[in-house]
């Protein structure tokens, strides 16, 4: 009978989101493998057998996040109306973010002092990219945006979804906002600008 697998899926996953947690709230100070392993319940050596070794494990972490951001992306099939998967794109980003609040300062700001992702991992972060500038120009070819570059377009689209979500997990939005609310209007309202026939966005 073959002995059970106790270095498993199950484990890495809860300690790349422990780890995550850790970072991204109490600082990259506040991660070391012996305070990881005891928090997931396991030992410093599974976390030696899963990652390696911290520096590892912080570039697993990092993959990990994009690899969910661009999994909940790849929901968006292009449909019938690429203005509605682009509307459908965004509101994916603002779940996806909701979702694992704790990996999202890890994807986009310079949280861990002296991390840089290697090649294979930068590309995976920036293929997440892709679906967003695959349906702009999908807009563009079938006249529904302006005919310019849509590399600029999903840039546009990009910051704005961005800064009302960095907003959002900071708490910085007043009290009285309907995030959820404001945060759809504007998308659409972003993607009004951009129409060629200045139709607004339904």
């Amino acid at each position: 009978m073959a002995r059970p697998k106790t270095h498993d899926d199950a484990l890495r996953t809860r300690l790349l989101d422990r780890a995550g947690e850790l970072i991204s709230g109490e600082g990259p100070d506040a991660l070391s493998l012996r305070r990881l392993a005891a928090d997931a319940g396991t030992s410093t050596t599974a976390v030696y057998s899963l990652f390696g070794g911290k520096a590892a494990l912080i570039r697993e972490v990092y993959v990990e996040a994009f690899r969910r951001f661009n999994a909940r992306l790849a929901q968006v099939r292009p449909g019938p109306d690429a203005e509605a998967d682009l509307v459908r794109l965004g509101l994916l980003y603002r779940e996806s973010a909701l979702a694992d609040r704790h990996l999202y300062a890890i994807m986009f700001t310079a949280v861990i002092p002296g991390f840089e992702p290697d090649a294979q991992a930068r590309e995976q972060a920036e293929g997440t990219f892709a679906p967003l500038l695959a349906a702009v120009r999908r807009a563009v070819d079938e006249g529904v945006l302006v005919d310019e570059p849509a590399e600029g377009i999903a840039i546009a689209c990009w910051a704005l979804v961005h800064g009302m979500v960095s907003l959002e997990l900071r708490a910085d939005l007043p009290g009285e906002v309907d995030a959820a609310a404001t945060y759809e209007r504007a998308i659409r309202a972003g993607l009004r600008g951009w129409r060629r026939d200045g139709v607004p966005v339904v």
